[in-house]
């Protein structure tokens, strides 16, 4: 069976960062984005729609009154937000069934829990993540401070209803995962090597 190191991360922590490193570090494969470009291709759907939808809670439609009972309404967005997820389903198990990999996010820790992946969280406290996300806007991306804590709220929001939503677990609770992993004020070349090092203590061959 194949290594697997799942991250889950808040918006701005550095999660990202830490997966491409501790991959780097370990010789496994790192998915992310490439997850989204194969849910694309394989369904027709846009990257930009993939990425929207790949981590939001869908939203079932309401019913509504007809006569003396509620009927529910087909509703292409939330069928379509299910076909994703699907999809993505397929792709993380087809991921990991290739080689040792790190994953992050996308509820893969819950998708490969048959397959014992060692699970980490990564958090930070709000002003080291503020910091963070105002020093790595895009060009086109001028976000004020207040705007960008608002983003990074509703973008943590969105991840922690899309993973109660599709699993039996808490996004971001203890219970949830093997490790947690605090990055405040933490040099992330330190920290990878910690967890580096902590991971090759467990799971020496």
């Amino acid at each position: 069976m194949n290594k697997i190191i799942t991250i889950g991360r808040e918006f701005g922590s550095g999660g990202r960062e830490l997966g491409v490193r501790l991959s780097e570090k370990l010789g496994f494969a790192y998915y992310d984005n490439e997850i989204i470009t194969e849910i694309a291709k394989r369904t027709s759907l846009s990257e930009e729609y993939v990425r929207q939808v790949a981590e939001r809670k869908p939203v079932a439609p309401l019913p509504i009154h007809v006569g003396m009972s509620f009927v529910h309404m087909p509703d292409p967005a939330f069928k379509q937000s299910i076909a994703v997820f699907a999809e993505q389903h397929k792709i993380i198990r087809e991921m990991a069934e290739k080689s040792d990999c790190v994953i992050v996010g996308r509820c893969a820790d819950f998708i490969l829990r048959e397959d014992n992946p060692f699970r980490i969280f990564v958090y930070a406290d709000q002003a080291c993540k503020l910091e963070r996300c105002m020093a790595r806007q895009s060009d086109g991306e001028r976000l004020t401070e207040k705007e960008m804590k608002r983003k990074m709220n509703d973008i943590d929001r969105g991840r922690a209803d899309y993973y109660s939503f599709f699993s039996d677990g808490k996004w971001g609770a203890r219970e949830t995962y093997d490790l947690m992993v605090n990055t405040s004020h933490k040099d992330m070349n330190k920290v990878v090597d910690a967890v580096c090092d902590y991971y090759n203590a467990l799971f020496a061959d």
